[in-house]
């Protein structure tokens, strides 16, 4: 069993404030694997203080950008030599099939340090603008402490939306993981210090909720950057606009994959696998609402469903294993009550249903539902599962309007044989990420959130790195 009996605070492995312990559970075997300090507030306030005096009076804010570039540099090399040891733990942790573990749980984090580092060697901090009375300096600075809130589902992927942009900014960070998913941020405070990363910098306190909230309205925080569900992102939202504090929220997603008419089925199910079904169904943009036309629907029903029974249903550990558990029991419980749901609502499921696959381990039955319609809570609510629906549409405009239809607008994707064709129905579905005869896979370099009850703000691109910015206009004559 791994075990930490310390804290990351002020660059030092600290004993925690209080006797609390948070258990690891390995959704497989149902078996505690690690056990980490349960942050409490004295554990939080430890860290705002030390990156509050890192940022106040330490050399990191002080630095050019470029000269944080190269620290940042020095992580991703010393990262990139750990992807397998990070790959592994978080397939312990959560339960993501190892696969998916090695080729984009821990390569995408990495591509973020490297992408941030790069962009930080050549990012103007400072330009000049003519003005009315003389030339104007437009300067960036900073926006002080972070709060780094991130969940379970992919864990190092969603501190790095966070941490490498606010590092190349000048940011100091305070990081909460999820209960479920400590131990591969300890691996990550390892490298943060072998980094030369200036103490404070960087703090991590993996708690739950509680004290979370505290972090949240800590008066020593600046800014809160978190992923989480919509309803925890309204609530944050309200602590920082009562507080006037800066926040970036992106939160859910119940994207539709358009099937148009003239689509290979084939070609496009063995890309949809993959965005229907990534990370055993908990993504926040996976393609969960599969619309087909009328005069396809069968067709397209049975393609979905072979798709979803070819998927190896196991042990994560297993390189064949397309889809394992649920990261905990509370979500089997919950992705089960939405199997049950869309029974009586009188859809249909073709594959899966109620029957678990296997008696231990937090396992559900990947389910395809047909005779979906837009108006069922299983098509509107995010279930964060293996679970589809299939929903037929009268023609391309219905199409769009359904895919539309939705609280949310996070992705999407349209499968067709005319990509440019692809490109105009990408261009009016409301969504921050889409793919043509693909899956966005949140490229480093473009931005990355959602419109309306997804969130606010983006991540990624150089307009992540201007969401840990702070923008001072400097006029002056003479």
């Amino acid at each position: 069993m791994i075990q930490h009996d310390t804290l990351f605070i002020g660059g030092e492995w600290v004993t925690p404030a209080g006797t609390g312990t948070i258990d690891v559970i390995n959704p497989h075997t149902e078996e505690v694997v690690g056990r980490v300090p349960d942050g409490s507030p004295g554990d939080v306030d430890r860290a705002v203080a030390a990156a509050r005096e890192a940022f106040d009076n330490g050399p990191w804010p002080r630095m050019t950008m470029a000269e944080r570039a190269e620290v940042v540099s020095r992580l991703a090399e010393i990262y990139s030599a750990r992807q397998g040891e990070l790959a592994d733990l978080i397939t312990l942790e959560m339960g993501s099939p190892i696969t998916f573990s090695q080729l984009a749980q821990v390569p995408q984090p990495l591509g973020m340090l490297q992408y941030f580092a790069e962009l930080g060697k050549t990012f103007a901090v400072e330009d000049e603008r003519p003005g009315m009375f003389g030339p104007v300096t437009v300067r960036r600075e900073p926006v002080g402490v972070v709060a780094a809130i991130v969940p379970w589902n992919v864990p190092q992927f969603v501190i790095m939306t966070k941490l490498a942009p606010a590092l190349i900014a000048g940011c100091t960070v305070v990081i909460k993981p999820a209960p479920e998913t400590p131990l591969d941020s300890y691996l990550l405070a390892e490298m943060i210090k072998e980094a030369g990363i200036p103490a404070g910098v960087v703090n991590i306190v993996a708690a739950g909720r509680e004290t979370g909230e505290h972090l949240v309205s800590h008066e020593g925080v600046d800014k809160i950057a978190f992923t989480g569900s919509t309803a925890a992102g309204r609530r944050i939202g309200a602590i920082c606009g009562q507080q006037l504090k800066r926040c970036s929220l992106e939160l859910g997603g119940k994207s539709a994959a358009i099937i148009l008419d003239d689509c290979d089925l084939p070609s496009a199910m063995g890309f949809l696998s993959i965005a229907s079904l990534l990370n055993n169904g908990q993504a926040c943009v996976a393609q969960t609402r599969i619309l087909a036309s009328e005069s396809r629907y069968d067709e397209v029903v049975q393609a979905v469903a072979d798709m979803v029974t070819s998927q190896a249903v196991g042990d994560p550990a297993d390189p064949l294993t397309g889809i394992g558990p649920m990261v905990a029991k509370r979500q089997q419980e919950r992705v089960e009550g939405y199997i049950k749901l869309g029974i009586d609502e009188g859809a249909k499921p073709v594959v899966g249903g109620l029957d678990r696959p296997f008696d231990r381990g937090w396992y559900v039955a990947p389910t395809v539902f047909a005779g979906a319609t837009n108006d069922m809570r299983i098509a509107r609510e995010e279930i964060f599962g293996p679970v589809l629906a299939v929903i037929p549409y009268t023609d391309e405009a219905d199409a769009i309007r359904i895919a539309n239809d939705s609280d949310y607008g996070l992705s999407g994707t349209v499968w067709t044989a005319d990509t440019d064709h692809g490109m105009d129905v990408a261009r009016q579905v409301r969504t921050g990420t889409y793919g043509v005869n693909m899956m966005n896979t949140m490229e480093p370099a473009t931005p990355f959130g959602g419109y309306k009850a997804s969130g606010l703000g983006r991540e990624l691109g150089p307009e992540g790195l201007s969401a840990y910015l702070e923008y001072k206009s400097i006029a002056r004559l003479g």
